[in-house]
């Protein structure tokens, strides 16, 4: 029997992860946030994540505020839920979570159904609209019990009364979301740093159940913190620093790219699109410079010469699926 069709999210291949907007270690201006989105926009990467999380709400501000104006039709928008933010108290300090110079505010865990609805709520009031076309239960790995008992059904309910288009969950962990899949009637799921050039582990448990069960697959941390983007001691992967064999193996990567005129960072991004679940990816940006580079990356031609020489020298493994020559934008 055929597998399910892919829901049709209306995203293009490539999207813009607007975590950065919210201060990810680095403060950001506004006028530079605001070139970020825009030149997106401009470019065709008219898909934009973001989350409560990222700044405790200050990625979703901006970001509401680079879109006042633009028509609505013309972008796909996701948020997620299950992180309800609400003001400090005194003598409060919240964990920053790697953001930094943000609002007054703190995180709290609420999968109730009255908190999935406020969670939302302010996030629609913060973006400037009146829905948002997925919403992914957000870093659920430690909170299953409450996913399963009510901040899923909440989510599900909001899909059946229209308030929202697509539901899913967005995490670090494959075998997870792998579970939830397997589940639910998942729609979308978004997965970080689990399917690269440097972690197959979404291969071996997400990537079969969504293809069997016809769930989008969004890739995010295609760069694994960095590492793929800049493999040099030091660099990050998976929000820490790269042990050493990581570093050589990404360096060696980089050589075979190298000899094909391909840098690693164009090899990264197109890799996820070898398996046929994944639509799309989201790169994140500082600048809007950044987001330039990433849609030129996506519009080079890899050669299926380059994905054989990294099979041969053992740096990707012989089963992956891999992508064609023809550019991503």
């Amino acid at each position: 029997m055929a597998n399910p069709p892919v829901p049709p999210l209306g995203t293009p291949r490539l999207g813009l992860g607007c975590a950065q907007l919210g201060n990810l270690a680095a403060s950001m201006e506004e006028d530079r946030a605001r070139a970020v989105v825009r030149t997106a926009l401009e470019l065709g990467c008219t898909y934009l994540d973001t989350a409560p999380h990222y700044g405790v709400g200050l990625s979703e501000e901006r970001l509401g505020r680079a879109l006042a104006g633009v028509p609505r039709e013309t972008y796909t928008l996701s948020t997620k839920v299950g992180r309800r933010l609400r003001p400090v108290v005194a003598g409060e300090r919240p964990p920053a979570e790697g953001f930094v110079d943000t609002p007054a505010r703190a995180r709290e865990w609420d999968f109730t159904a009255d908190g999935i609805r406020r969670t939302l709520e302010s996030s629609l009031e913060r973006l400037g609209t009146d829905h948002v076309d997925i919403v992914y239960l957000h870093d659920v790995e430690h909170h299953l019990r409450e996913v399963y008992e009510s901040g899923f059904p909440a989510l599900a309910a909001l899909r059946a009364q229209g308030v929202v288009r697509h539901i899913g969950f967005g995490m670090n962990f494959s075998d997870v979301l792998a579970r939830l899949v397997a589940d639910l009637d998942v729609d979308v799921v978004l997965c970080a740093g689990r399917w690269t050039l440097l972690d197959r582990s979404a291969y071996d448990d997400l990537l079969p159940v969504c293809e069997r069960r016809g769930t989008a697959v969004v890739a995010g941390g295609v760069y694994n913190s960095g590492l793929l983007a800049d493999p040099r001691p030091g660099a990050h992967y998976d929000y820490a620093p790269a042990a050493a064999p990581l570093v050589d193996r990404a360096r060696r990567m980089a050589e075979v790219c190298a000899r094909h005129g391909v840098p690693l960072r164009a090899a990264a991004l197109r890799f996820p699109f070898g398996h046929p679940a994944v639509v799309s990816a989201v790169v994140g940006a500082s600048s809007a410079d950044e987001v330039r580079d990433n849609v030129r990356l996506s519009g080079l031609t890899v050669p299926s010469a380059l994905w054989g020489d990294l099979v041969a020298e053992g740096l990707l493994d012989d089963d992956l699926p891999l992508p064609g020559e023809a550019p991503l934008t």
